[in-house]
């Protein structure tokens, strides 16, 4: 596979907005898995994304590892990390702590969410924060102690949308009123969960600008490459994914046709995300590469130059 893999703007596209880009990755379980990582994370980082999120296990599970990846991401790459970080299960103390922690590292971007309610027959932790809401608030605290440390700068704090309605929601209306309160909050974008008809998130942006949602809400796209990965991610979330897509990788014959068929319908459904008004693209790349390399690659999405905007600067100041 050819690099770099940057899709920078073309003549005809110089007039439009850069279009936001980001990746999930998660923590490594194991040496190998370790290793598999450090390939996907060089290869994507010649993509100059914005950030890249890194997420950890239920309950807070392998966070120290997820901080670990953390710190060798900022110390090792051009990447900016944005750290998932949830809240059930947590006091105020304990993650303050943790917030501390992370910008003592050098974080300045949190992906503040609730995470997963106790399994049947145990109980939430007395004291334990109880709603994204509350851990943006902590989030916003906590900056506050700190602005002298931050150069009086601010913390990108990240929430999660919901394109159809959440599990545990009456309904999609009350799940932007959380939005909104959300961002009353404090927060400063959101990040969808997964989606497979395109209607929803434009729905989704629709109802919540209605409502007086003003952040930016950013489709989270999962590679529709796996079978498996998208019925089971269609459980999870309580979606119905396309027949047609997965009846056609179930007839695929070898994993090349599978990566054709599934790159196209992701491609597919990031433009008509854009084409709804859709601020960036945040991939889901389940630590793997190819997928999401070869979705840029058709996409053409308009990108700033990190590199390009340096080199402009150096040759303003040497004029």
């Amino acid at each position: 596979m050819s690099s770099p893999r940057r899709n920078d703007a073309s003549p005809n596209l110089s007039d439009a907005a850069p279009v936001a880009l980001s990746y999930e990755l998660f923590p490594p379980r194991s040496p190998a898995a370790a290793e598999t990582l450090w390939t996907t994370i060089r290869e994507l980082e010649t993509t100059e994304p914005d950030y890249v999120s890194v997420t950890y296990g239920a309950s807070g599970s392998n966070r120290d590892t997820a901080v670990e990846l953390i710190d060798r991401l900022l110390v090792e790459t051009t990447l900016r990390p944005l750290a998932h970080l949830t809240c059930i299960g947590n006091t105020p103390q304990e993650l303050a702590g943790i917030i501390g922690q992370l910008l003592d590292t050098g974080v300045r971007g949190i992906l503040a969410l609730r995470g997963d309610l106790p399994k049947d027959g145990d109980r939430p932790v007395d004291g334990s924060l109880r709603y994204a809401q509350d851990l943006i608030e902590l989030i916003r605290r906590v900056e506050q102690r700190r602005s002298a440390l931050l150069c009086a700068g601010k913390i990108a704090v990240g929430v999660a949308a919901y394109p159809a309605r959440h599990p545990e929601s009456p309904s999609e209306e009350h799940d932007v009123e959380v939005l909104l309160a959300k961002q009353r909050s404090g927060a400063d974008f959101a990040i969808t969960q997964v989606f497979f008809p395109p209607s929803q998130y434009e729905d989704l942006l629709a109802r919540a600008r209605r409502a007086g949602v003003t952040i930016p809400i950013i489709p989270g796209v999962m590679p529709l490459t796996s079978l498996r990965r998208v019925k089971r991610l269609g459980e999870l979330a309580g979606l119905q994914p396309d027949t047609k897509l997965t009846d056609r990788l179930a007839a695929a014959d070898t994993d090349l046709e599978r990566l054709r068929i599934g790159v196209d319908a992701t491609v597919d459904l990031a433009n008509a995300a854009l084409d709804a008004g859709a601020p960036g693209i945040h991939l889901f790349t389940f630590n793997e590469h190819q997928s999401a390399l070869e979705v840029l690659d058709k996409l053409s999405l308009p990108r700033h130059s990190r590199a390009g905007s340096r080199n402009a600067a150096r040759a303003q100041l040497a004029g």
